[in-house]
């Protein structure tokens, strides 16, 4: 599939320890396509938007997001948190 812009990714991490979600992985291009084949093979979900992974990606693996991203990306791991529960649902009611 050809994109008009070059890819771009970055993955996150949480839990209720850390003050905020961490970039454990950003990238362009292949580096970005390599992300998003890592996120498919362990389930990890994934949420499209373009200006986002523009931002997070100028942040550098390590380090915490801003916090004038903390809203939006509260509310995509809410997201992804419903995501996974419905689909973990409908997974055991097909079993």
């Amino acid at each position: 599939m050809k994109y008009k812009h070059e890819r771009k990714a970055a993955a996150l991490s949480y839990n209720e320890e850390m003050t905020a979600p961490t970039v454990v992985a950003s990238g362009k291009g292949k580096v970005a396509e390599n992300i998003l084949k890592e996120a498919e093979k362990h389930g990890v979900p994934v949420y499209q938007d373009n200006k986002l992974a523009t931002i997070l990606t100028e942040i550098e693996v390590g380090n915490q997001i801003p916090a004038e991203l903390y809203e939006l990306v509260a509310k995509i791991m809410v997201f992804v948190g419903d995501m996974d529960k419905l689909y973990a649902k409908t997974k055991s009611t097909h079993e």
